[in-house]
């Protein structure tokens, strides 16, 4: 069920594609203060805002204006970027507690532990970007604006419910 949102230890999971259909951050998800751009695979990228998911939307927002290395990969690997995982964490969850529960050492230990692909600084070993996707150096073909982009989405959403058994 990749539509649904999935929560564990304090987190957040969903898919690209639902993501992008929320309009507005729902109330209960305001404490994130860390995000992942991630595939079942590898963590694309790891960041920290004080409303994680303000930020990822400031992320897709830049990738249009060339502001956002991790938008900018969603853009150049659209439609398949639909199916990326999002995901929203505390600091504050006992996961962090070891560093404190500090919003810097919590993002630290999160790149050192994933090694995320497009993580330059604190990350010693960046993982290569698998050879399936597209760099975001690459033209983007495709959507033209976040408009078309949560369009698409929404269209995803709605076929992929209709073809669940009931």
């Amino acid at each position: 069920m990749p539509n649904l949102v999935i929560r564990r230890f304090a987190s957040v999971v969903l898919p690209l594609k639902r993501f992008l259909t929320l309009e507005q951050c729902p109330s209960g998800w305001r404490g994130y203060d860390l995000y992942l751009f991630r595939d079942d695979e590898v963590v694309f990228y790891v960041g920290q805002s004080h409303i994680a998911f303000e930020r990822v939307w400031e992320h897709l927002r830049g990738g249009f204006k060339g502001r956002s290395v991790v938008g900018r990969f969603v853009l150049c690997n659209w439609p398949c970027a639909m199916s990326f995982i999002i995901e929203l964490m505390s600091s504050k969850s006992t996961h962090f507690n070891a560093v404190g529960n500090r919003l810097d050492a919590a993002e630290q230990l999160l790149i050192e532990q994933l090694l995320p692909c497009f993580n330059e600084a604190m990350n010693s070993r960046p993982t290569p970007l698998p050879k399936k996707y597209t760099p975001p150096s690459a033209t983007v073909r495709r959507p033209k604006s976040l408009k078309r982009m949560i369009s698409e989405a929404g269209r995803a959403m709605r076929l992929e419910n209709s073809r669940k058994p009931w």
